[in-house]
Parts: structure tokens; sequence; C-alpha cells
């Protein structure tokens, strides 16, 4: 989606570090959605399964990706992906791992994986606290999100679902600095991209709107804001 944060070039250099991922690489990207994080994994040399189930984000993906010889799109899911066993080194899941029923997605990963291969979940985690712009942000998908406590991974982390994914103690997490820069048309698209956002039509649409409204106005500096955030990579195998 337009409005998404993109995420940091260090976090691909990382995991060509750590997880082998490389121009031999053959990788199942799982939620896939637009392919904003397929199109970094393509820029790594490597062979990209893009595996999404929505119809309107697959095809989106393949208008903006179709061309790359190394991207194959999938329609599946992370409990069916329709892969072959054992074809990948390296699974990978940007903003998409809260949706997965957990015990279900872990044995398709499992047989889907080649023996020895890694499994990446990243996150785009907005920095609170930093600026009064990101408090009055948080204030609002708090007040007015309709399911924002279920995306949220840090709940999944508190109860123990990467524990029950990769097994106890068994992953590690990596951090890396991003952020991007707003006008109010692009922060009020970015607001709209999430999954938590009332749509129009909705009781408490209007009130949403003119608080994000008023939250900008009051933090916006020469007509933008920037969005801080804390890119989070949980990796490891799956044995």
């Amino acid at each position: 989606m337009r409005y998404r944060p993109g995420y940091p070039a260090e976090l691909i250099r990382f995991m060509q570090v750590r997880t082998g991922l490389a121009e031999t690489s053959r990788v199942a990207d799982i939620g896939s959605g637009t392919g904003i994080f397929t199109s970094l994994i393509l820029g790594a040399g490597a062979k990209v399964f893009a595996v999404e189930p929505n119809d309107a984000m697959r095809g989106a993906a393949e208008s903006r990706l179709g061309a790359d010889g190394n991207f194959v799109s999938v329609k599946g899911s992370a409990e069916a992906t329709g892969l072959a066993g054992g074809s990948v080194s390296l699974i990978t899941c940007a903003q998409a791992f809260h949706w997965f029923d957990v015990g279900a997605a872990r044995r398709e990963f499992r047989r889907v994986l080649a023996p020895g291969g890694w499994c990446g979940l990243v996150w785009n985690t907005a920095v609170i606290g930093k600026t009064d712009f990101a408090v009055g942000y948080e204030d609002l998908k708090v007040e007015f999100g309709t399911d924002f406590s279920r995306v949220r991974h840090e709940t999944l982390e508190r109860a123990g679902r990467f524990d029950a994914f990769f097994g106890a103690g068994r992953w590690g997490k990596a951090c890396f600095e991003n952020s991007q820069t707003l006008d109010f048309g692009g922060l009020r698209g970015r607001l709209l991209s999430s999954s938590y956002a009332p749509r129009q039509g909705h009781p408490r649409f209007q009130a949403m709107m003119e608080s994000l409204r008023n939250l900008f106005d009051r933090c916006e500096r020469d007509g933008v804001i920037r969005m801080d955030y804390t890119t989070e990579l949980f990796y490891g195998h799956l044995e």
C-alpha cells in the first residue's frame, strides 16, 4: 500500500549475514500483500514466491513486480501456501504474522522449508513518546482503533506466541531505525491503510478524522510530520 512505511536497507543486510539471504536463495514471502517487503528481497537477487490470499493485494503486487523474472505470485495462505515441500531456504512475514493460526502456520512452514532453513517475522513498530506527534497518534489509535490490541506484536511477544512458534528461547531479535515523512494527505492515507481504523460510514469515522486533522495542525513543521519506527525482526529456525 502506498502509504505504508518501507523497510531499512540495514534489515536486508542483516538477513544476508545472519540467515544467508543471497542471490541463490529461494524465499517464500508469506502474506506478501502488495509486495512492499517482497521488492526488497528481490533487490537482493533472490527468487521470491509471494504468497497472498487477497486477490486485490496480490494483483497489485503482480502489476508492480511481475516484470522481475525472480518474482512468482502464489495464491495461498500461511496455513496452506501451495508450495512444494522443502522448496525454500527462507520464509519471511512482514506485518502479517498476527493474522496467522500459529500452530497451522508452523506446520506448513516446517513442511516447505529446506533443512536448516530460516524464518523471519518483521514489524514496523511506531516509536511512542519520542515526540508530541507520536504521543498524540498513539492516543488516537487507542481511542478509535477497532482491533488495535490484536495487531500489536508486543501483545504476541508477551503472550509467548513467538516461543510457541520458534521454540522457547530459540529465536533472536534485531532492531533497526526507520521513519517516513508525510503531509496531511499521506498521514490520512497511512491511518486508513491500517486494519484497525474505522472506515467511512462508521459512526466514529468523522470524529477520528477531526482528531487527526487537529493533531497534524498542532505538530506539523513546513507542512509535514515525521513518523518514527523501530523495524523489528524476530528470526530463527523451525525445528
